[in-house]
């Protein structure tokens, strides 16, 4: 019997040898489709081929497609486990031509493939054709010699695909399989139809028409889209009729049934059934970056888990036991979907953290609607109030209220919910007290809960296409921006990652089909809406507009460098200053970085060194960096370093870097919290380079530093600055430390030199000789100094004070178009004349206000050099 394993890798290699690209499976969160929750058919990644938006090298492909159907209307959540063929995950594997063979090929193709390849019995299989499509039911009677009884013609909808109300669009033909009368059914079309006799298999899409808004064109070139269900035709090949009697699906249930302890095929059958496709589900979602939340996306998964949690709990496991069945998963999928591996522990630690909080949620939620219904009969309804309590107070989701009540045929008033739901909404805008503008506080709570959170898609693309939910301008809600404008652009879904954390927001460009607008910033209001601010360059942006956003990925790259560089950093400081380092803050822009931290004094320059080439060494080894979601409490036992005084909700997500074990025990050299972007590997960073150290405040040093190019351009600059530098004295770069030292010492030389001469000149006079007179019986000595520093005034007047008697000294010095002036007095006149005061009248001269000093020596100062000589003579005339 081939395995499911066996039956895809049939399909892929059958194909291949025909002339197809095998194209890896698109992730389950579609990056180009808005209008998509979720990738539900395989020719979602190609829509842009089929549009003519996009060419690719390759005009056949042929993919095993991860599909989900939990959400809007390919929902198949609530029969999922009661029906044969319902999952949430299924693969769907499929053959597209774009624009190469058509309607014969693909007939022949898959009549040879199934009939051929797979053996299937041709007596068995029918077909369905679009009534009006005369071309594909003469293939199919020329190519699988099938008589008119069993190419049954359909005149619905079913049998006549479209992309929408205007695109490509085109007959369908589908396989059947007929599993024998001993099933109840009839055929596609008949009365009956929906029995389980006859089991579609296979969809061939022929897209030949272009539907316009007035008419339905013929297409140039027409292609080719299908689809088989790998469950269903793996059923049809392993003989069972039932999707989950499949080996893969069995050997899920059967893991589930050991960890339950509870027997596979008993009682709790469809518990298993159920736990085994959720869990496919919820662990495929995972890898692709879809973690649990309340809103959208995670929302969806939230409750796919919960679901499958609910009937683990039914089943009597107390502790959580989802997570105990990812190996089971890993090993039967994980060698054609290697992304499962990688993300097995993410997973895991989802589960189990999961399925814990749900433990609780669910204790409480059962307790209360135990009550309501105790001794009460079948067929009443819940009110809306309590559902809505249960969901808001105790995180009790509705469709989980509704799958109990069902148990005990009751309804749940669900117009009394939605009503609660709008009153706590009513309640919230009351009371809301945002700080800045009011107007534009509002607004962003309003749209809050109207549109709720955005999806966040940055960390794992640069490009996506979205959807614009809401522009703001000026604090109000608008429909429509036109050139020119500046506007604030909501969209449900973005690659730019909002400033937080000390990472600076995106920029880069949101385009649409005749317009587009530059991004200068991106913000994150409170209730997690991504906002881009920016302006409209060419055409005019409305709400509802399906928009193209790219970031600037070079910005973005230099970001990611430095924000990874920051947490090295954080470490490096530790291991050399000590543990008592906590970060205080940062700024991570694309330029440079900066990382607040404590300590109590500067760092020296041999503690910089060393921070440096740790970074550096840590650059060097190019370790993997990773994230990880869990509780903020295992993050911290996992010996994550998170920031004093920040707020962390219910899970967090944690950057690892360095894959080996530490002396601290920890998983890796360094761990933080964080929801910034980082680098892939720490060599991305290439090259960190410490230019500043500096207070901040009392006991918080700054850091700051550049990375990658940055930092090679501050290198080059610098030894610019070297070079030139050397020219000028002409000698060598490495020359430039011993000759600047003995400069600077002869320069010291020089300078005691002239000092020694100036104080020479200024006593070359004596109390008769030039610039000395005898005044009122007073011998006065008056100097002018030009270009004297303040410094050596006093110095030289104590000099000429020795062997002079009744004496008054004035010494008024120039420097930089500044004067200063000193007066010295000698002891044996000091009881008649105080030079304090006499320094003062120098001083008013010099347009100065005071000075101070001694009786013998005072000191004063002006800005008016030019005066130097009406100051002298003003000491004189005071005498």
């Amino acid at each position: 019997m081939a395995s499911v394993n066996d039956i895809r890798a049939t399909f892929l290699e059958y194909f291949k040898d025909n002339g197809h690209q095998v194209v890896d499976s698109s992730p389950l969160v579609p990056q180009n489709d808005p209008t998509l929750m979720f990738t539900n058919a395989g020719m979602v990644q190609f829509k842009n081929l089929f549009t003519g938006l996009e060419t690719r090298d390759y005009v056949r492909a042929a993919t095993s497609q991860k599909c989900v159907r939990a959400g809007g209307k390919h929902n198949d959540l609530e029969n999922v486990g009661y029906t044969a063929r319902h999952h949430t995950f299924f693969e769907m594997l499929g053959n597209f031509s774009f624009g190469d063979y058509f309607k014969e090929n693909a007939i022949e193709l898959a009549w040879n493939l199934i009939t051929r390849e797979y053996g299937l019995d041709a007596s068995k299989l029918l077909v369905t054709v679009y009534h009006e499509d005369d071309e594909a039911a003469d293939l199919w009677k020329k190519i699988a010699g099938l008589n008119d009884d069993r190419i049954i013609r359909i005149a619905t909808s079913d049998n006549f695909w479209a992309m929408g109300d205007t695109g490509p669009c085109g007959p369908c033909s589908e396989i059947f399989y007929d599993h024998g009368d001993h099933i109840p059914g009839g055929p596609p079309g008949s009365p009956d139809e929906d029995g389980d006799r006859f089991i579609e298999i296979w969809n061939l899409v022929f897209m030949q028409f272009e539907q316009t808004a007035n008419e339905r064109i013929n297409l140039p070139k027409p292609s080719i889209d299908t689809g088989m269900g790998l469950e269903r035709i793996a059923a049809v090949l392993q003989g069972k009729h039932d999707n989950y009697d499949i080996d893969l699906m069995r050997a899920l249930i059967q893991a589930s049934a050991e960890a339950a302890n509870v027997a596979a095929d008993g009682d709790h059958n469809v518990s298993h059934r159920v736990v085994a496709d959720h869990l496919r589900a919820s662990s495929f979602l995972i890898a692709d970056g879809v973690l649990p939340s309340n809103e959208g996306r995670g929302y969806v998964l939230r409750r796919i888990m919960r679901r499958a949690m609910r009937h683990l709990h039914q089943m009597g496991c107390q502790d959580p036991t989802m997570w105990r069945l990812v190996p089971a998963l890993v090993a039967e999928m994980g060698g054609h979907y290697p992304e499962l591996g990688r993300a097995q522990a993410l997973i895991t630690e989802t589960l189990k953290l999961e399925e814990g909080r749900f433990k609780e949620t669910l204790g409480r939620g059962l307790r209360i609607l135990n009550d309501e219904v105790a001794g009460k009969a079948a067929g009443g309804v819940l009110d809306g109030k309590t559902a809505f309590k249960l969901y808001d107070t105790y995180g009790f989701p509705l469709d989980l209220t509704q799958d109990f009540m069902r148990g005990y045929e009751w309804d749940v008033d669900l117009d009394g919910f939605n009503s609660a739901m709008e009153a706590q909404k009513a309640a919230a805008r009351k009371a809301w007290s945002g700080s800045g503008d009011a107007a534009t506080e509002t607004i962003w709570l309003d749209l809050g809960q109207q549109l709720g959170a955005t999806e966040f898609l940055g960390y794992s693309t640069d490009t996506a296409e979205g959807q614009v939910t809401a522009l703001v301008r000026d604090g109000a809600a608008i429909a429509s921006a036109a050139a020119g404008e500046d506007v604030q652009i909501i969209t449900n879904q973005t690659p730019f990652y909002a400033e937080s954390g000390g990472q600076v927001g995106d920029t880069g460009v949101i385009s649409w089909a005749d317009g587009a607008a530059d991004v200068a910033d991106t913000f994150k209001t409170p209730m997690g809406m991504f906002v881009h601010r920016a302006t409209i360059t060419k055409g005019s942006l409305d709400v509802g507009n399906d928009v193209r956003l790219d970031i600037d990925v070079a910005r973005r790259l230099r970001l990611r460098a430095n924000h990874s560089a920051t947490h090295l950093l954080h470490e490096a400081l530790r291991e050399v200053l000590g543990e008592h380092v906590a970060q205080k803050g940062s700024m991570v822009g694309p330029d440079r970085l900066r990382f607040d931290f404590s300590h109590p004094k500067a760092m020296t320059e041999d503690e910089l060194a060393r921070v440096q080439a740790i970074v550096n060494s840590r650059v060097q080894m190019n370790s993997d960096v990773s994230t990880r979601i869990m509780t903020p409490e295992a993050a911290i036992e996992l010996g994550a370093l998170a920031l004093f005084g920040e707020k962390y909700g219910d899970e967090v997500r944690v950057v690892q870097m360095g894959g080996e074990t530490d002396i601290k025990g920890r998983s890796a050299w360094s761990v933080e919290l964080c929801g910034g972007t980082h680098v892939n590997r720490t060599g991305d960073i290439s090259i960190l380079k410490v230019i500043g150290e500096s207070a901040v405040a009392g006991g918080v040093r700054r850091i700051e530093a550049v990375t990658q190019a940055g930092a090679v351009e501050w290198i080059e600059h610098r030894e610019r600055i070297l070079s030139h530098t050397a020219e000028l004295l002409k000698i060598a770069p490495e020359q430039l430390a011993d000759r600047v030292a003995k400069l600077l010492e002869d320069n010291k030389r020089a300078e005691r030199d002239i000092t020694m001469m100036r104080r020479k000149l200024a006593a070359g006079g004596d109390a008769g000789g030039a610039g000395s007179e005898q005044i009122n019986g007073v011998n006065f000595v008056g100097r002018l100094m030009e270009d004297t520093p303040a410094r050596e005034l006093k110095s030289m007047a104590d000099e000429m004070k020795q062997g002079l008697e009744n004496a008054v000294i004035c010494l008024v010095a120039t420097d930089s178009g500044k004067a200063s002036i000193v007066v010295a007095v000698t002891d044996d006149l000091v009881d008649a004349k105080n030079a304090v005061d006499l320094v003062r009248v120098g001083s008013a001269a010099l347009g100065g206000g005071g000075g101070g000093g001694r009786p013998d020596m005072a000191q004063a100062g002006g800005p008016n050099a030019d005066d130097a000589g009406a100051a002298l003579k003003a000491v004189a005339a005071a005498l």
